[in-house]
């Protein structure tokens, strides 16, 4: 399992099977996750230790990746593991309940996180950016947004069909006949296609690197490439009068596209955009070309910056021209209209339409809904299938579900080790995971698996940008919360928990935490599942009865959640 960790250049991958490496399955599985982050079907840039959104990384250099591979195949079962910014920075003797590895990433104090300090400060090899899932190891590919981005077009179909004033149950949720715009076809904004034409839409992407394209492709997110920007719209708008769900991606620079269709009068219905606008170094700007992208980055990151900036501005500057057309606009939790401000827009207009959360999956996070995600261990996609009939089996009354794990099950190109994901609420994921863990000890299933979830989740992320953008209460900004979850499911009995700052919008604009519990059908297994897999999303709960919003307090009341305030 380590011979692939050893040379400079290598391909990192995942073991399979039944077959220890490390001592427990409570470490195999970090260890396993940690690898299959860098998997080639996974990672944007394993070559590079980056696993998604520009820069999130899995490790902070090699010499750092090696030394927590071997460290985690030597952990004690009553020992854990501190990780700093992706380095391995102690082990000490704690209790078989605790964690077996804690991470922080990416965390500066208050007055000095800025991208400036913080590239600085990684130049000298102190920290690196671990996004969400990349610094976390729970990171499964494309399909780990997949689902999230399924129900917002969903929420948009809902939204659309209000507009028309023709109630959602009779829609059927659908974007039929419907266009959809939007950019970035990386490791997130590579969903956004399958999602779209999941809910029978049709989506016109762009992108300025036309490998990212072609491999959404090969991986079926993507329908087709076209050749150029009038074979796109011609494409499109026949997929639309015929109400055929087809993605079409599109090589170009979303600022110099986005505008040029405005101008067109094309009948666009719903914009959004997913590019790594959060880093403005990850974002092209206009003139500049794919192959000098990284290197005049590198060079002077500043004047690049600037650069990106005044795309930036350009590209939502042309969004809030399709919503002042009539398109349903938001942003995709990506910064850009800070981004945008920032390079010059003024704030009425960059901020002229929403953020997704607050428009369309609040109501979600006030049940303490979120996505929910498993890999399977062994790499055998039958442990997945398997779990997909359990999952169908756990909840048969939710349609919604089944719709969507019978579609995933049909189109979705696993990478790396087979994994699913569903959003499942409060008092819903530990059922899942309590059967997950039956059917390892059972046979049922022929290895471990792995539990976690996005830290884009209902109480583990403070973004006043996205997840807390607009909270009922004026506390977008209160960071206390995501502490208090990593905090909780460490008390738990998570195997590894995370703490980052900055992921999903950037430097300087949010904190969030993650966690994960391995089913290895134990009964001590079950008992940990049983308190952090209804914990977990409970603190979402609590959070927005804090909050004051009505569904999380009948939610609480009806659920049995204890709220001291809601007491006495």
């Amino acid at each position: 399992m380590t011979d692939a960790s050893i040379a400079p250049a290598r391909t990192v991958r995942a073991a399979r099977g039944s077959q220890l490496s490390a001592k427990s399955w409570q470490t195999e599985a970090p260890l396993r996750m940690l690898m299959n982050n860098l998997d080639p079907e996974v990672a944007e840039r394993p070559e590079d230790l980056i696993v998604y959104g520009g820069t999130g990384k899995a490790a902070r250099n090699w010499e750092a990746f090696d030394a927590i591979v071997r460290t985690l195949e030597g952990l004690e079962p009553d020992e854990t593991l501190l990780v700093q910014s992706g380095k391995p920075v102690g082990v000490f003797r704690t209790h078989e309940w605790a964690p077996r590895v804690l991470i922080a990433n990416s965390n500066l104090v208050g007055d000095w996180a800025t991208w400036p300090e913080f590239r600085r400060l990684e130049a000298l090899g102190l920290t690196m950016y671990g996004q969400m899932t990349a610094g976390s190891w729970i990171y499964i590919g494309t399909q780990g947004i997949l689902q999230g981005t399924y129900e917002t077009f969903g929420a948009v179909a809902r939204s659309l069909a209000a507009r028309e004033g023709e109630p959602y149950e009779h829609s059927g949720g659908s974007l039929a006949g419907t266009l959809t715009l939007t950019a970035g076809c990386g490791g997130m904004g590579g969903a956004q296609p399958l999602a779209v034409t999941m809910n029978e839409g049709v989506v016109l992407i762009v992108d300025v690197d036309e490998t990212r394209l072609r491999r959404r492709v090969d991986h079926g997110y993507l329908d087709e490439l076209a050749d150029d920007l009038d074979d796109a719209v011609a494409r499109v708008l026949a997929a639309k009068a015929s109400r055929t769900p087809l993605s079409v991606g599109l090589v170009g620079n979303a600022a110099t596209v986005f505008p040029e269709l405005l101008s067109r009068g094309v009948a666009i219905d719903i914009v959004t955009d997913q590019t790594s606008a959060h880093d403005p170094l990850s974002y092209l700007p206009e003139g500049v070309t794919v192959d000098e992208w990284h290197g005049l980055a590198a060079s002077d990151p500043e004047v690049f910056t600037t650069r990106a900036r005044a795309s930036m501005a350009k590209h939502v500057e042309a969004m809030v021209g399709f919503m002042e057309a009539g398109a349903e606009v938001f942003d995709y939790g990506n910064s850009i209209r800070r981004e945008a401000e920032l390079g010059g827009l003024a704030h009425d207009r960059a901020f002229a339409f929403p953020g997704f959360v607050p428009a369309y999956i609040r109501p979600l996070f006030a049940e303490g809904k979120g996505p929910f995600r498993w890999a399977a261990l062994s790499g055998d996609p039958a442990d997945i299938a398997a779990t997909d009939r359990a999952i169908l089996e756990l909840f048969p009354d939710n349609e919604h579900l089944r719709r969507w794990i019978t579609q995933a099950g049909e189109k979705v190109h696993f990478e790396g080790l087979p994994a699913r994901i569903c959003w499942l609420g409060y008092q819903e994921r530990h059922l899942a995971g309590l059967r997950f863990n039956e059917m390892v000890a059972s046979g049922e299933l022929s290895a471990p698996v792995v539990i976690g979830r996005d830290h884009l989740d209902s109480g583990s992320v403070a973004s006043p940008y996205r997840e807390t953008e607009a909270m009922a209460d004026g506390s977008d900004a209160i960071a206390d919360w995501p502490l208090l979850n990593a905090l909780l499911n460490t008390a738990s009995g998570s195997t590894w928990v995370s703490i980052h700052h900055g992921g999903g919008v950037g430097i300087g604009r949010s904190i969030h935490a993650g966690q994960v519990v391995v089913a290895d059908g134990t009964d001590l297994a079950a008992e940990k599942i049983a308190r952090v897999l209804v914990n977990d999303p409970g603190s979402g709960v609590m959070r927005h009865v804090d909050a004051g919003y009505e569904r999380a307090i009948e939610v609480a009341r009806d659920r049995g959640l204890r709220v001291p305030m809601m007491e006495g």
